[in-house]
């Protein structure tokens, strides 16, 4: 069978052409829209898109494998620059309690929350944490998501956080999805850690340096908030990390204004996240620095919060802004990034152009990866979904909804919807 596949029939393309580096301001809105579109990948990268009467003429269809999209809409697969995709189980009583008024910082004190995931994963084997990121795998990319961040922080021991690493790279040796680990260790405080923290702190650096040499992960990050990491031990934490190497996140002012932001700009952080709470220096900071703002709004929505990051003013003031599900079983179980987009649009007042963007070629530079990911341009991981809408503004227009008819991933078929909608085509893993 041919590495060549020629895809036609496309009524919009987003290829998100542009110059090197995230998209800033009126830029976000640039999608590099083509109509009447094609896109020839060989080799698992991208070799031309364009017109299709344009590429019809360079190419000799018969070298090649013809698909017809039916006059689908296709842009680059969703970068999801910020998730937890492996818990096990969700928090149902959680849930209950929160719906009875319940505050997420109570029940994190009676046991639930983030302690009652770690219990579950301490007890899980390598087989179990395995079968369950198959499953949640297939579920980004039946909704169009093709690399997707996986932070540990579920383990808060040595040995269960190196544990949810090495399932998160065996997970990247055998399915399709591209997951990018990250080291959440500094996520809470363990519970027979809680009465001495300056203990943890301590087992965090043999953690941190184990990661670095055996390469399990590619970023540190830290919940510096009110409760969990203080400004202090954060900067402890991000002070071992550089010295090993690796990048640098942080959870910051989902719940408070911490100067959790400013302290990420100043260690030039790839990403500060969630960012609910901002004062206008803090915006200043991040619109005048290369740490991208990624925005979590399914948090806030699942939360009933009536607060949301504000997007505007971020992107107004020139800040690099990208979405992302924030994938997690306490604050926002949701896999699907669509629903981000139209909560993002409708609770935000972003733009459908400037969503599309923030979370496919912003995703893409908030994990360090959009020298390769994150556009359609030749050269590039041939990494795109086909959707079934005719304007892509229909994406974030019909909440709620799967759009998703195929996922290729490294220029081959990773899923496709039942094989029904692409002419009886099938997953190519």
């Amino acid at each position: 069978m041919s590495s060549s596949l020629f895809l036609t029939d496309i009524s919009q393309m987003l290829t998100l052409l542009g110059p090197p580096g995230p998209r800033r301001g009126r830029h976000l809105r640039e999608v590099g829209l083509v109509t009447d579109a094609a896109i020839l990948i060989q080799a698992g990268r991208i070799a031309a898109v364009g017109k299709k009467k344009e590429l019809i003429r360079q190419i000799s269809l018969r070298e090649v494998r013809h698909l017809s999209l039916g006059g689908h809409v296709v842009l680059p697969g969703f970068v999801d620059s910020h998730a937890h995709p492996l818990f096990l189980e969700p928090r149902l009583q959680d849930f209950e309690k929160r719906l009875e008024g319940q505050s997420y910082a109570r029940i994190a004190r009676e046991g639930g929350g983030i302690l009652h995931t770690v219990s579950a994963i301490r007890k899980a084997g390598p087989r179990k944490l395995t079968d369950s990121l198959r499953k949640v795998s297939e579920k980004f990319l039946s909704c169009g998501t093709t690399t997707l961040e996986a932070k540990s922080g579920y383990g808060l021991s040595h040995a269960d956080e190196i544990k949810m690493l090495r399932a998160f790279c065996g997970a990247n040796r055998t399915g399709p999805l591209e997951l990018i680990p990250t080291f959440l260790g500094a996520h809470a405080f363990p519970p027979e850690r809680k009465k001495n923290p300056e203990r943890y702190l301590r087992d965090l650096q043999p953690m941190i340096r184990e990661v670095a040499e055996k390469k399990l992960a590619e970023f540190v990050d830290v919940f510096c908030e009110k409760g969990y990491f203080s400004l202090e031990q954060t900067r402890r934490i991000f002070e071992t990390a550089r010295k090993t190497g690796l990048r640098l996140k942080i959870h910051a002012g989902q719940f408070s204004e911490s100067g959790a932001v400013r302290l990420a700009v100043e260690y030039r952080a790839v990403s500060a996240d969630h960012l609910d709470h901002l004062s206008a220096s803090d915006i200043q900071h991040l619109a005048r620095s290369s740490t991208l703002a990624t925005l979590l709004p399914g948090s806030n929505f699942f939360l009933g919060s009536s607060r949301y990051p504000p997007a505007r003013r971020l992107i107004e003031a020139g800040a690099a802004v990208a979405l992302a599900t924030d994938f997690n079983p306490g604050t926002s179980p949701t896999w699907n990034m669509q629903n981000i987009l139209s909560i993002a649009c409708t609770q935000m007042r972003m733009r459908p152009e400037e969503v599309l963007s923030a979370a496919t070629i912003n995703g893409a530079y908030a994990l360090g990866c959009g020298h390769r990911l994150g556009s359609l341009e030749p050269g590039k991981q041939a990494d795109l979904i086909a959707l079934e809408v005719r304007d892509y503004r229909e994406i974030p227009y019909h909440f709620g909804a799967n759009h998703c008819a195929l996922t290729i991933k490294k220029g081959r078929i990773a899923w496709s919807h039942g094989g029904k909608s692409m002419g009886g085509v099938r997953p190519e893993f």
